[in-house]
């Protein structure tokens, strides 16, 4: 006879009361079995997820002491060196909680190191994303979300560090503030009503506060709660392996299994972030002082993940224009404005222009290996390769003096290498995908090459291939050919002229483009008979096996495997072990 604890019988009665008024056990069921595939790279969106909460957690504490003033004060704390200094009162409280507040300089660099690793998590999950398709039918609008979710993250960021009012952050915003301007007519109507007058004002830094801490946070949070329910909602996308379609999920629950994994996992990134936050300085404000309108600190590089745009800044030529007493700042709208909403744009209207041009319209649940879309993938990489150049050019002052180099020589090969390299990325990058889609084939006609010769009965060698193994032999056949469009028709059977004939046929060349150079998937009987001839391969080896010492290799045998005693030939020690 079994007894019931005080415990569980308190546990029943409560699970009772609250399914009786929200009916949570039905929904409970039928979600905490979900099923969840594992795989290394899904870890990278919890990284950002993670480190997110890490930034609010850190981000709550920071509130309770910094104060958004521009309110002049003389500073009394105790570094020393800035020790009677007149500077905001947002930038002596920032001094105040990185000396004088316990954990606060662990804390302050805890947050700003977070929000790097959130950033770039979010990045590297993109590409992975990208990579991999995960962003087709019926992931469009999650794709989306993480581009906003993207965007949004770096504006927190930079809301973030240019909270403090240094010297550093103070020419951000003065950056910030000449592209502002730089835009027609209402550029400098804008600026004076933001900044509360001639730059830098006395409400900005309260102004700027509000929108970190309240905000930016709160649209991140309400994409993220998006982003989590569209993910539970569908079927989670998975690797091509064994057991897997598109039509299901192989992976484990989500309790236990993932709840835990996923619960071990938070506390790793936790305590990374704190190490990290403990041991590496970032951000050193004491070093750069107040910000004062007549000081520009040198080296002022922003984050990595603004760089992009102050490398655009300084490779852009000084082209200007003037229309009826208005001047254009050319050098300012194209790499300040233009280009970051064509890069944005772009990137969240993608899904839709390869669904368009492709004319797929199917699920995606499987996810495609990068070298099963060449075109796609030089895209990508063409992309990184562009965004990288324009990082590389924030930092052209730092790079000529660390390697005396001519700064004019720097910009100007990286002006050149922006139109250059990143086509050449993205041929190379496609080469390299079909030669390894002609490699898979070759795996599935042949089998794998063990790197093994050997000397068949009427002296011919051959090297001997091994099957694939199951999971190989599902991942490579995983992949399916999609034909391109057809040409369209200028006219149909009746003599009608085609309205739509150009746009088809615009759609039948980028069609073209993206499948015309694929390399075909054997047919499955070719398969069963490629994996055939290398399971006859192997076991034509087999009977070497048992000899396959050095010393028992004879060299006047042609390096064949020999043994005293043993036939001459692979067929000959076989018929002997059919004997025995």
């Amino acid at each position: 006879m079994t007894t019931t604890s005080p415990v569980e019988k308190a546990g029943g009665a409560t699970a009772q009361y609250v399914d009786k008024r929200i009916g949570s056990n039905k929904f409970l069921s039928r979600n905490l079995g979900k099923v969840f595939p594992d795989h290394w790279s899904f870890m990278l969106g919890e990284i950002a997820l993670y480190s997110f909460i890490v930034v609010l957690l850190t981000g709550v504490f920071l509130t309770l002491w910094f104060k958004p003033s521009m309110v002049e004060v003389v500073y009394d704390g105790s570094y020393v060196p800035l020790q009677g200094i007149k500077m905001s009162e947002a930038y002596a409280s920032a001094l105040d909680i990185s000396f004088d507040v316990r954990g606060g300089m662990l804390l302050r660099q805890m947050h700003h190191w977070a929000a790097l690793i959130f950033v770039a998590a979010m990045a590297v999950h993109m590409f992975r994303v990208f990579f991999t398709g995960a962003f087709r039918k019926p992931r469009e609008f999650n794709w989306l979300i993480g581009v906003g979710l993207t965007t949004l993250g770096l504006l927190a960021g930079f809301s973030g560090y240019s909270l403090p009012d240094d010297l550093l952050s103070g020419t951000g915003l003065q950056i910030a503030r000449g592209i502002m301007q730089a835009a027609p007519i209402v550029g400098t109507w804008a600026a004076f009503p933001l900044f509360g007058g001639e730059f830098p004002g006395t409400d900005f830094i309260s102004r700027l506060y509000s929108v970190h801490i309240l905000l930016i946070p709160g649209l991140i949070l309400g994409l993220v709660t998006a982003h989590l329910m569209l993910v539970w909602t569908q079927k989670h996308t998975q690797f091509p392996g064994p057991g897997r379609t598109n039509d299901n999920v192989v992976g484990y629950p989500l309790l236990p299994v993932y709840m835990a994994k996923a619960g071990g996992f938070f506390f790793i990134v936790f305590g990374i972030i704190a190490l990290v936050g403990g041991l590496v300085t970032i951000n050193p404000i004491w070093i750069f002082g107040p910000f004062t309108p007549d000081q520009v600190s040198a080296g002022s590089q922003p984050d990595w993940y603004i760089g992009f745009l102050d490398g655009a800044l300084r490779m852009m030529p000084n082209w200007e224009s003037s229309f009826w007493g208005i001047t254009i700042s050319w050098n300012i709208i194209i790499p300040a404005m233009i280009l970051p909403g064509l890069m944005f744009t772009a990137l969240g209207l993608y899904p839709f222009l390869e669904s368009w041009l492709t004319g797929d319209k199917r699920e995606h649940n499987l996810l495609d290996r990068p070298r099963n879309a060449p075109v796609r993938t030089g895209i990508g990489v063409m992309a990184i390769t562009f965004y990288a150049l324009l990082w590389v050019g924030g930092a052209n002052d730092i790079i000529a003096t660390a390697f005396d180099l001519s700064i004019n020589s720097i910009i100007w090969f990286l002006r050149v290498s922006i139109f250059i390299l990143p086509p050449i990325a993205f041929v190379v990058t496609k080469r390299i995908c079909l030669g390894l889609q002609r490699r898979d084939r070759d795996k599935l006609l042949h089998g794998y090459e063990s790197g093994r010769v050997l000397r068949l009965p009427h002296g011919e060698f051959i090297e001997v291939h091994q099957p694939l193994s199951a999971k190989d032999l599902a991942v490579i056949t995983a992949k399916t050919d999609v034909a391109p469009l057809p040409a369209p028709e200028k006219a149909d059977a009746d003599g009608v002229r085609n309205k739509h004939y150009r746009i088809g046929t615009l759609r039948h060349r980028l069609s073209t483009a993206f499948f015309g150079d694929n390399v075909a998937r054997p047919t499955d009987a070719e398969i069963e008979a490629g994996q055939h001839h290398a399971e006859h391969d192997a076991a034509l080896e087999a009977p070497l096996h048992e000899y396959e010492d050095a010393d028992q290799i004879s060299p006047g045998r042609g390096g064949a495997l020999h043994h005293p005693g043993m036939a001459e030939t692979n067929a000959e020690q076989m018929d002997e072990r059919s004997q025995h």
